[in-house]
């Protein structure tokens, strides 16, 4: 049934309602509400939000005191920077619904991209000074991303704070401090840390929003100062060693990151941690250590302490020892991370063919699950890449799609594999196999659209493809990307920048960095290109994108 329904309504996104055309003029007559929503999804399922955002305000419109429907309309018109529409939606939510603090919020986010920060803060003022505790969360909401211009959130903001309206708790004043954190902009960061640490002198969560401040405005030296200092509280729970550590982690500090895990007690959670940062380390002399107070208690054949054994061991680079603790593993879900991981290990030693033979038993055992055992052909798929092996990845693939049939992991996996090689027409296909038997798959959509518009010149299909995905999540920060990527594809380089400034602003990834450092070099604005780079760079300087980028705009040369 799944299946029909998906093919249904790819049908109709293709050729819209027989009484009401996706691309035909509005009927004549007013149509009801039930019809114009119906026409309104079939909009937003073909990707054409302009169209959807019409439908959709002539629906509420059409029922008279739908609250809920003038919502829809005034988030897709938002969503498809129709303000005309908004408004008009909007006006409707507002008589319907006049208290609803997400309505209060759509008031203040037209009024960031008016550039109307009187208006913007008075909204926003009284969102936060609202009795009702999630007034300040929708207030973060709007200043977060519901503007186009940065700079015009960091002043409302800081003009905010003058003003006294941050409640007077400490979660608030937590997620607006890291808002300026992720606006760039350090002075304002630090003006509310200070003014955070007065209020809550000696919470150790604040003095963690302080630490990060210093490392984000490159004072790493204070940082560490004032992460010591949290370390050497006693007492410190779980929690907040974790936050510590991977603040130090942040700071590229693995041994002291180690270090704080190593206090307190331990479960193999903290084991895991301390692991993972001493393998970061490189420090093959205290990982050996930690790898033998492990083994001390490993009489006990509990999975979990044994699978931990096998991945220090495997961190340690003994890879015989590491296959010796994952076959010994006796049961449960750790027993299949364990199988898999000692696939892993058979092709580092070199064992190519037992690690293959033991794959495929893997893929035919009856007692796994259908997500281990497609999991199992994805992990081939790898091997045989590794290994350089394209005809064997391929293989991989069809035996897992001709077993578990249209499998999204499978095909997804595989299209990327297309994408990797330069062959976008199969990519494409594997891709659209997706979205037949699930049309609003959001990984998929914003995979095939992020393609066509990097790949191709299909750019307004491209759009339409991140469209649907932006309907579906629209706080997504690599929808936000693919967005942004297109808009540059298209010529739209200012909407663009402030399209890639939110998603980076949300998530700091290498790939966003670059296409940001691309659109202002495009600019002109070489110097903060370079910088966007830079960052990038330090992410991941592997990062094909950012390779492609230097290669083009010509920015890994040195400046003349």
């Amino acid at each position: 049934m799944r299946l029909a329904a998906g093919l249904a309504v790819l049908a109709a996104c293709v050729v819209g309602p027989s009484w009401a055309p996706v691309h035909a003029a509005a009927p004549a007559r007013t149509p009801d509400a039930m019809e114009a929503t119906l026409a309104g999804e079939y909009a937003l399922q073909a990707g054409r939000l302009d169209e959807a955002a019409t439908w959709y305000l002539k629906a509420a419109q059409a029922a008279e005191g739908d609250a809920g429907l003038a919502e829809r309309a005034t988030r897709i018109g938002l969503l498809a920077s129709d303000d005309k529409r908004s408004r008009q939606a909007l006006a409707l939510w507002h008589e319907r619904a006049p208290r609803s603090l997400a309505m209060r919020a759509a008031e203040a986010t037209l009024a960031m991209r008016d550039g109307d920060a009187p208006k913007a803060r008075a909204r926003l003022e009284a969102l936060l000074r609202d009795p009702d505790p999630r007034g300040w969360r929708h207030a973060l909401s709007v200043l977060a991303g519901g503007g186009k211009d940065q700079a015009l959130s960091a002043r409302v903001l800081g003009e905010l704070v003058d003003a006294g309206a941050i409640p007077d708790q400490l979660q608030p004043w937590l997620a607006f401090g890291g808002l300026a954190q992720r606006l760039g902009e350090d002075a304002l960061a630090k003006r509310i840390v200070d003014d955070v640490v007065e209020r809550f002198p000696g919470e150790p969560r604040v003095a963690l929003l302080h630490a990060s401040q210093l490392r984000e405005s490159g004072d790493r030296e204070r940082a560490r100062g004032v992460l010591a200092e949290i370390a050497a509280r006693p007492g410190l729970g779980q929690d907040l060693r974790l936050a510590v550590a991977a603040e130090y982690d942040a700071l590229g500090d693995f041994p002291s990151a180690a270090e704080v895990m190593s206090r307190g007690p331990q479960d193999e959670q903290s084991y895991r941690m301390r692991a993972a940062m001493l393998a970061k380390a490189e420090d093959k002399a205290a990982l050996t250590s930690l790898y033998q107070d492990l083994k001390r208690d490993s009489a006990d054949p509990d999975p979990s302490r044994r699978l931990l054994l096998g991945q220090t061991a495997e961190f340690l680079e003994r890879h015989a020892e590491a296959l010796e603790w994952y076959r010994s593993v006796p049961g449960g879900e750790a027993r299949w991370q364990a199988r898999m991981r000692a696939i892993t290990v058979l092709h580092k030693l070199g064992s190519r063919q037992e690690a293959f033979e033991a794959v495929r038993q893997l893929q035919q055992d009856a007692s796994a699950s259908d997500e281990t055992r497609r999991d199992a052909y994805l992990l081939e798929a790898e091997l045989h890449k590794d290994d350089d092996d394209f005809q064997g990845e391929l293989d991989a693939y069809a035996r897992g799609l001709a077993a578990f049939s249209d499998e999204p992991a499978l095909l997804y996996a595989r299209g990327l594999m297309w994408e990797r090689r330069d062959d976008i027409p199969r990519a494409e296909a594997d891709l659209r196999r997706i979205l037949v038997a699930d049309p609003e798959n959001v990984a998929a959509l914003n995979a095939l659209g992020y393609t066509l518009a990097d790949r191709t010149s299909r750019y307004a299909e491209a759009l339409e493809l991140i469209d649907r995905a932006r309907a579906a999540e629209p706080d997504n920060a690599a929808i936000i990307d693919s967005y942004g990527w297109v808009l540059f594809r298209l010529g739209r380089l200012d909407e663009a920048l402030v399209e890639l400034k939110r998603a980076f602003t949300m998530q700091k990834d290498p790939e966003i960095g670059a296409h940001l450092g691309e659109v202002l070099w495009r600019m002109g604005r070489k110097q903060e290109a370079r910088e966007y780079f830079e960052q990038a760079r330090k992410l991941d300087p592997e990062n094909r994108s950012l390779k492609r980028a230097l290669a083009e705009t010509g920015a890994a040369e040195p400046e003349a």
